[in-house]
């Protein structure tokens, strides 16, 4: 026991490396439970919770976890290369407007492209969906539908192209729209819902003297009440989500808001820490430390809500971090692993139709990598500005590299590191907020109450290459 507590104590104060010749390395990770610890071999992200009281015997190199993890680190290794280098683009991040109706404090776009920028006629947005679709039937699988996101600014500014699309391509992709909400009226709801497409809708706070401090129009003014009677006619339409950008302004209300989208029976909801790409969102930055404290207290608070109701209310981003824990394959979201997803997973079309690896990178112009009107898709995904994204790697980023949870983190964003720390290779924000929740999470798994996090049937389609009990 003497022995046990020694270990415990160094790793952690330090983290401890265990490295025999040719054995694992493995690094134990205090996790701020009173029973487990937690075992990390950060580059095949394989991990197991240890007893404290049986750390000297699960580390033996007899034993059977270090037995087992040798007999399967191929296969894990193979598994993380797969999600890694091996995806191909099966999304579209379709801004088919630079226009917007709101000038939101943090907002990623210039403002003088939100104020007067490039609209789609109908005619182009039907042009640039017939050349994705051309793209996308020589990559994916058949049967296999890719994804369209129409994104921001506001894409509802440009309503009469875009329902044209959907409705001349609804057997082509899978359509969702991410919007502010305050164009979407009675015919527009009907229209969407009656297609099944995916909505998105932005809320801020629990109430309007929260909510407009960071969402609000050119004169000033906010749009909480409209957001909430959109929400309303929304309700019990299964797919639909609503991302809340935390920032210093509501930080402290994310319990609050956890029980208005939780009373309003949203099904998916999104507490992102504010994408740090320009200025207005880095003066409205938290610090880790605080938001830590808020978020958790507000991710504690679904659970609660979840064994009063038995509703659960799915913090996206959150459980996309303990997805990525429990079966990396079957994550969701792909901006928490690198290479990100941007350039790799999915691509965003602007206004004019150029191509960026991702939305964040549509105001940066050196991550233009070409144009969809003028140019080949597979031939842009292969120029400098893409594979700038789609080769950034972990491994190569200081301090990222020798972080035990790097593959659960993937040192996000790369726009946000380019525009906020000077280069792509140097980390994004949030760094202690990510060890915090992956410490989170696994005291929720050592509990046995990570399904409650988990939207339903998450691990449908998985299979299990590792299971351990009685450590």
């Amino acid at each position: 026991m003497e022995m046990c507590q020694k270990v415990e104590n160094f790793a952690s104060s330090c983290g401890a490396y265990f490295n025999t010749g040719s054995g694992p390395t493995v690094q134990l990770i205090d996790i701020g439970h009173p029973t487990y610890v937690a075992l990390l071999e950060p580059d095949t992200a394989f991990w197991s919770l240890l007893k404290k009281s049986k750390i000297s015997d699960a580390l033996e190199a007899s034993g059977s976890l270090m037995q087992e993890f040798r007999a399967k680190r191929d296969t894990f290794a193979a598994e993380m290369e797969t999600l890694r280098f091996g995806l191909k683009p099966s999304a579209v991040y379709f801004n088919p407007t630079e226009r917007c109706n709101l000038n939101c404090t943090y907002c990623y776009i210039p403002e003088d492209m939100r104020r007067a920028g490039a609209q789609m006629s109908e005619g182009e947005l039907i042009r640039a969906l017939g050349i994705l679709k051309e793209y996308f039937d020589k990559t994916l699988p058949e049967g296999r539908l890719p994804q369209v996101v129409f994104h921001g600014s506001e894409p509802m500014l440009a309503r009469d192209a875009v329902f044209a699309g959907i409705e001349q391509f609804r057997d082509c992709f899978s359509f969702g729209i991410q919007t502010n909400g305050i164009l979407l009226d009675d015919e527009s709801i009907e229209f969407l819902t009656s297609r099944g497409i995916s909505i998105g809708l932005s809320l801020d706070g629990h109430e309007d003297r929260i909510a407009n401090l960071t969402r609000k129009n050119w004169a000033g003014e906010g749009f909480f009440k409209k957001t909430i009677a959109t929400l309303e006619r929304l309700r019990g339409y299964p797919n639909y989500n609503v991302i809340c950008t935390v920032t210093t302004q509501n930080m402290e209300s994310l319990t609050e808001i956890v029980n208005l989208l939780h009373e309003l029976e949203v099904p998916i909801g999104m507490l992102n820490p504010v994408r740090c790409t320009r200025q207005g969102a880095r003066d409205i930055k938290p610090n880790d430390v605080d938001l830590s404290s808020h978020y958790f207290k507000a991710l504690d608070r679904t659970y609660e809500l979840y064994q009063e109701t038995g509703r659960k209310l799915v913090i996206a981003n959150f459980a996309n971090v303990l997805v990525s824990i429990v079966a990396p394959m079957a994550r969701r979201l792909m901006c928490d692993i690198s290479p990100c997803g941007g350039g790799r997973c999915f691509f965003a079309v602007g206004a004019r139709g150029d191509l960026f690896p991702c939305s964040e990178f549509v105001g940066v112009p050196e991550f233009n990598g070409g144009n969809l009107f003028r140019n080949n898709v597979a031939e842009v995904l292969e120029t400098a500005a893409f594979r700038s994204v789609t080769g950034r790697k972990v491994e190569h980023i200081t301090p990222c590299s020798s972080c035990a949870i790097r593959h659960f983190c993937g040192s996000p964003c790369p726009a946000e590191a380019h525009e906020m720390n000077g280069g792509i290779n140097r980390p994004g924000a949030f760094c202690e907020l990510y060890e915090n929740q992956v410490r989170y999470a696994m005291r929720l798994i050592a509990d046995g109450r990570e399904n409650a996090y988990l939207w339903d049937q998450w691990d449908s389609g998985t299979s299990t290459t590792f299971e351990m009990f009685s450590l």
